[in-house]
């Protein structure tokens, strides 16, 4: 599991959800939407410290930072170590939050031409991501 701690910097309300952005940094912003809202779950509070979570499989890998797509979650950071299996493989990724972990599989580690020491994107769609106090 990856774990990051931040800053509640931002939170939107919807009836029972809210829209939740965590500064990890000064540059990293984490945006998660989650079945709570400040007035159910007391540690939603601008300023509060917190941690965010998701899973290594939910880690999706690009190359660089004109992907046209949806995810908001991007981090940028480079490929420290790669551990290759038959199927899967493990991608760590040094970042300025820390080392964050993506389970891939080892057929796209080939078709991107994946390699220790290279500059990635690592993204993570919003719901996918956990908040823990």
């Amino acid at each position: 599991m990856n774990r990051f701690s931040g800053k509640i910097s931002k939170i939107e309300v919807n009836g029972s959800l809210s829209l939740v952005t965590v500064a990890a940094s000064e540059r990293i912003t984490i945006k998660t939407i989650i079945i709570e809202t400040p007035e159910t779950a007391a540690y939603l509070k601008i300023g509060n410290t917190i941690q965010v979570l998701f899973k290594e499989t939910e880690v999706v890998l690009g190359l660089n930072q004109k992907q046209a797509i949806s995810l908001q979650n991007r981090i940028n950071g480079t490929i420290i170590q790669i551990e290759k299996g038959a199927l899967l493989s493990k991608v760590v990724i040094d970042t300025e939050i820390g080392s964050l972990v993506s389970v891939v599989s080892t057929e796209a580690i080939k078709e991107l031409n994946l390699e220790e020491n290279q500059e990635v994107i690592a993204m993570i769609k919003l719901n996918e991501i956990m908040l823990s106090e």
